[in-house]
């Protein structure tokens, strides 16, 4: 396996781990994986997690501000903040409300 299949893969284990209801960040999965300036990777791997056998709730990852940036991703658009709201997530201007305390660290809530 090469490097980015690795890091995909391990990204997708972070996420499957996300419980229902909460969010966590690119950013935060970068750091948690060990290598902090890759959130942008994170986010061409939530890219293809529609790939994957087992799904990978890519809808709860959002940037640093909470925002639905990967929506675009999504098909249609409108299904990221649709299987936010249906797990009891507020979204308002692709921005998920109350994003601090709904959001998962990755760090704190797993043990390396």
């Amino acid at each position: 396996m090469d490097s980015k299949k690795d890091f995909f893969r391990d990204v997708y284990e972070v996420v499957r781990l996300i419980p229902k209801g909460r969010v966590t960040s690119y950013g935060a999965i970068a750091k948690y994986l060990g290598t902090a300036k890759s959130s942008r990777a994170v986010g061409y791997a939530m890219n293809a997690s529609g790939s994957q056998q087992k799904p990978v709730p890519a809808h709860r990852v959002l940037n640093r501000n909470g925002m639905l940036t990967g929506k675009h991703h999504f098909s249609p658009p409108e299904a990221m903040e649709k299987a936010l709201k249906k797990e009891g997530i507020k979204v308002k201007n692709d921005r998920v409300v109350d994003f601090e305390k709904l959001f998962w660290d990755p760090m704190i809530e797993l043990e390396l």
